[in-house]
């Protein structure tokens, strides 16, 4: 998840007619995408009583995400479980321990034996291992939690570090809010109502860069699912909220610094991630107004995550957004 944020813009919303996508947040995209080229890949609609483990991993650590973040991502069903046909991951205000350093980090990066301790608990998954994708068509349809230092994310990273560690070799935002519907003399009215879409690349940390999008969009506030998503074709991404595209990037707006291949490194197999994190440098640095704990648990629920491809053309994610 990113450091900072530099760009806040309004851009006009461009329906996505090729897509078929509804604009209403009641309305759901064919899941096979039938008639307008897009192929379902991948999926989880979260009709089971338990988590899929060969489709997700949920991970047990107190690492904090290299924001500072406030929360120890834990396994238990108290901070990720299945109700009712959806995925909720709970943040709760409590005090825990439990690993410093994720268990995909390898001996240079911590001792694997070091504990931490943190005031909130949390819910973090990722497909990383069981499956990845380079360029498609990937939503999730859910409804966010609120708050001061709130900041619930779906994105992905590299499957494999081709072009060297953060963030030389890319991460892809497609959806992030935080504090929703707080409110701040530097807020929206009626409060914090933006989603962003972000590309971080560049160099390896502290040589990272970025390209984001902040839109404010008070629908967000209105306690419904909505549907966010990304595509992501060779050279370009479109970034949606319920269907409309909101913010764009093109090869050119990125970069990284271990090749000179304009389309890198977003020309390689990333995974998708999704938490709900508690605190940290982006919610508490905006308006300086640190992690509020009253109020909780805070809950993200997630009706489905899906995944199609361009079956027009798979070797590079084109064709399938007509005219664009």
């Amino acid at each position: 998840m990113p450091r900072q944020f530099n760009m806040k813009t309004r851009l006009a919303a461009l329906l996505l007619a090729p897509l078929a996508l509804a604009g209403c947040a009641d309305a759901e995209p064919a899941p096979d995408g039938a008639g307008d080229g897009w192929q379902l890949v991948w999926a989880d609609e979260f009709d089971g009583e338990s988590i899929d483990t060969s489709r997700w991993t949920v991970l047990n650590d107190c690492w904090g995400g290299g924001n500072e973040e406030r929360q120890c991502y834990t396994p238990r069903p108290e901070n990720v479980t299945i109700e009712e046909g959806n995925l909720v991951i709970t943040a709760h205000r409590e005090d825990w321990a439990g690993p410093a350093f994720p268990a995909s980090f390898g001996p240079a990066d911590g001792d694997s034996s070091q504990q931490a301790s943190k005031p909130f608990t949390s819910g973090k998954l990722t497909t990383q291992g069981n499956a990845s994708w380079t360029y498609g068509r990937f939503e999730i349809r859910a409804r966010l939690p609120g708050g001061q230092g709130v900041w619930p994310a779906f994105w992905m990273l590299p499957e494999e570090s081709v072009y060297g560690s953060w963030a030389a070799s890319g991460e892809i935002d497609i959806l992030e809010t935080v504090n929703l519907g707080v409110v701040c003399d530097t807020c929206e009215e009626g409060g914090e109502n933006t989603i962003l879409g972000t590309l971080h690349f560049g160099g390896q940390w502290p040589d990272n860069d970025l390209h984001s999008t902040e839109v404010s969009m008070p629908e967000v506030l209105d306690g419904a699912f909505h549907t966010y998503g990304v595509i992501w074709e060779r050279g370009r991404f479109f970034w949606t909220f319920d269907g409309e595209v909101y913010a764009t990037a093109e090869a050119g707006d990125w970069f990284t610094t271990a090749s000179s291949d304009p389309h890198a490194p977003f020309d390689q197999p990333f995974h998708l991630i999704v938490n709900l994190a508690i605190g940290g440098g982006l919610p508490e640095g905006r308006a300086l107004m640190g992690v509020a704990e009253d109020n909780f648990p805070k809950r993200m629920e997630i009706d489905w995550v899906r995944v199609w491809q361009c079956e027009a053309d798979a070797a590079t994610g084109r064709g399938c957004t007509g005219g664009m």
